[in-house]
């Protein structure tokens, strides 16, 4: 067994977290919706609205049949509100292409809206029980820490999937657990900013540890500050649209004390050019609804 599964897959079944996408039967379509919600999204906030979700449309069939509109609705406050849309025009192409089933294949999956590497080999080994090398940003640094001796990982990469393919057992079960615990052990002990290294099952067989924790550039993207941003004039738009669904909102009414017009008319015009919004006669109103 490699040098970090076997560590690894013991710290996880006492560590591991009891988690919606972690039960006996939770399913792929299921996993695929946690998948998106959990992009940039803390656990605790993706919960109550996965599980408002699924109880709302269990299938990808139920969730296709609505207007996807009522989809960024159902989004709510989660953020990155592109993720709904994708999310229903994955659903659409699930019930068109494969019968309403969530496909198991990975080439399958990443032809889905939305779908990229890793969220494609989460849903055919979480969901499906297949072998494959599963990589995230917290899989990532735990790599970079234990095996290359570096503090952050470097930009996403192919050789990414390499890596953890090499740590992986044979054994497709065990392969499993080595990929949810990775994750796990990014997320809740080898953190980005304050690493829990006296407790972590890897620490001694982690290179950045031995070599007495040397700082690396950190390359991650930094988010803009949210506060005065675009991003907000978006997200302001979108909350008015959602109060207002399913009736339209004339364009006058959209945020008109906003304290930079031109700043909500760029909101106004990038959410309708994203398919978030559509403008028809004056009015503005989510995808997919009656005008009136």
């Amino acid at each position: 067994m490699p040098g970090l599964a076997a560590p690894l897959i013991a710290w996880y079944r006492d560590a591991a977290r009891d988690l919606p996408w972690r039960r006996e039967g939770f399913g792929a379509w299921g996993t695929l919706v946690s998948e998106f919600m959990l992009q940039q999204t803390p656990v605790t906030r993706v919960i109550p609205h996965l599980e408002a979700w699924l109880a709302r449309w269990p299938s990808p069939t139920d969730l296709a049949a609505s207007p996807p509109g009522e989809a960024v609705t159902q989004w709510a406050n989660l953020g990155y509100p592109r993720r709904a849309l994708w999310l229903h025009r994955a659903a659409v192409e699930i019930r068109d292409r494969h019968d309403g089933v969530v496909p198991r294949d990975v080439d399958a999956l990443l032809a889905l809206t939305g779908i990229g590497d890793y969220t494609a080999r989460a849903v055919a080994v979480f969901a499906y029980g297949d072998r494959h090398p599963v990589v995230d940003t917290n899989t990532r640094r735990v790599l970079a820490r234990a095996v290359e001796g570096r503090a952050q990982p470097g930009p996403p990469h192919r050789r990414d999937l390499e890596r953890m393919d090499a740590e992986l057992p044979d054994g497709i079960a065990e392969a499993a657990v080595v990929n949810a615990a990775a994750m796990e052990l990014g997320a809740i002990v080898c953190t980005a900013r304050s690493p829990k290294c006296d407790v972590c099952p890897l620490a001694h067989l982690c290179a950045w540890r031995a070599a007495g924790y040397p700082e690396s550039e950190d390359r991650r993207r930094r988010q803009a500050t949210y506060e005065g941003s675009d991003r907000q004039a978006r997200g302001a738009v979108l909350k008015t649209l959602r109060d207002a669904a399913p009736s339209p909102v004339p364009l006058f009414a959209v945020l008109p004390d906003w304290p930079d017009a031109a700043q909500r008319d760029r909101a106004i015009d990038s959410l309708v050019s994203d398919g978030l919004a559509e403008a028809i006669d004056d009015v503005l109103r989510l995808p997919g609804h009656p005008a009136s």
